[in-house]
């Protein structure tokens, strides 16, 4: 699994014309699913992205989780994260999970993170979605679960 995580001082997610998901200060977790990805990939991402300390302490260094700084994560499916551009122009999804598989592992991910105390909002499963966010620093990191060990 891949994740791209913003950290943010608002954002929302929006289907339609309507809000499915917001949160004040947090996380904007873009969440991928690779065709080999299981539940321990996505439990350990939850673990991953809880854990991160990319929050500002009383010093102002990065040294908070999201669950320290009192903020939510708004987490959003991204298959394009599995894109292949190394080949023409137009990007390869080979390596993308199926939809089934993906919504799967995406409702793991998103129940492992409420497991572990934090409040979660989501965006639509495949639906075609507007995001809008306050990137706060700006701090994003990626994260992928190939590369754990």
């Amino acid at each position: 699994m891949r994740a791209v995580i913003q950290r943010v001082s608002r954002a929302s997610v929006s289907v339609d014309g309507a809000v499915t998901g917001a949160i004040g200060p947090g996380l904007v977790v873009l969440v991928g699913v690779a065709r080999e990805d299981d539940g321990a990939a996505a439990d350990y991402l939850a673990a991953k992205v809880a854990g991160l300390r990319i929050f500002p302490d009383q010093e102002g260094r990065m040294n908070r989780s999201v669950a320290e700084a009192g903020g939510a994560l708004l987490v959003i499916s991204q298959f394009t994260l599995y894109g292949d551009v190394r080949k023409g122009r137009r990007p390869s999804f080979d390596r993308a999970a199926p939809p089934e598989t993906a919504r799967a592992l995406y409702d793991r991910f998103v129940a492992a993170a409420r497991g572990l105390g934090l409040p979660v909002q989501t965006g639509v499963f495949q639906a075609i979605m507007q995001v809008e966010l306050v990137n706060d620093g700006p701090v994003t990191i990626l994260c992928d679960t190939e590369r754990q060990i």
